[in-house]
């Protein structure tokens, strides 16, 4: 079985103008970094013009789906009947946009199914992790 999940998504992406653009999005979920998720944005979807990937931890995106969750960098709220809203903060901006709910969730079932939460701690290689901590120190 493979220790990874990607999901494409719409995001639409929300700017100050009223007209909403949508842009391609990935969801990523790793079990070798059980704790986290990550969403990529292709180049032509960014202001920098080039990819960018936000990563985060997967309970917050379990929590902004019923609640406004996060206070850094990356914020997360339900919006409307089957919207759920990404805020990412950078020192460029705020890029907000709003993906499908039913999308959202689906991505977090099917990686539950890879690593149930509560059990992340079983995919860490804690023994790999400390070996590269100590290669790079040199």
């Amino acid at each position: 079985m493979s220790s990874v999940i990607e999901q494409a998504v719409q995001a639409r992406l929300v700017a100050s103008a009223p007209r909403m653009e949508s842009v391609p999005a990935t969801l990523r979920y790793d079990s070798r970094d059980p704790f986290a998720v990550s969403m990529s944005f292709p180049a032509p979807a960014t202001l920098e013009g080039a990819d960018v990937s936000w990563a985060f931890s997967r309970d917050l995106l379990v929590k902004g789906l019923d609640d406004a969750a996060g206070l850094g960098d990356v914020r997360v709220r339900p919006y409307g009947y089957d919207r759920t809203v990404l805020e990412f903060h950078a020192p460029q901006g705020t890029a907000m946009v709003h993906v499908r709910t039913s999308d959202v969730r689906r991505f977090l079932d099917r990686s539950q199914r890879l690593v149930p939460a509560g059990r992340e701690h079983l995919h860490l290689d804690l023994d790999a992790d400390l070996a590269q901590l100590m290669r790079d120190a040199h």
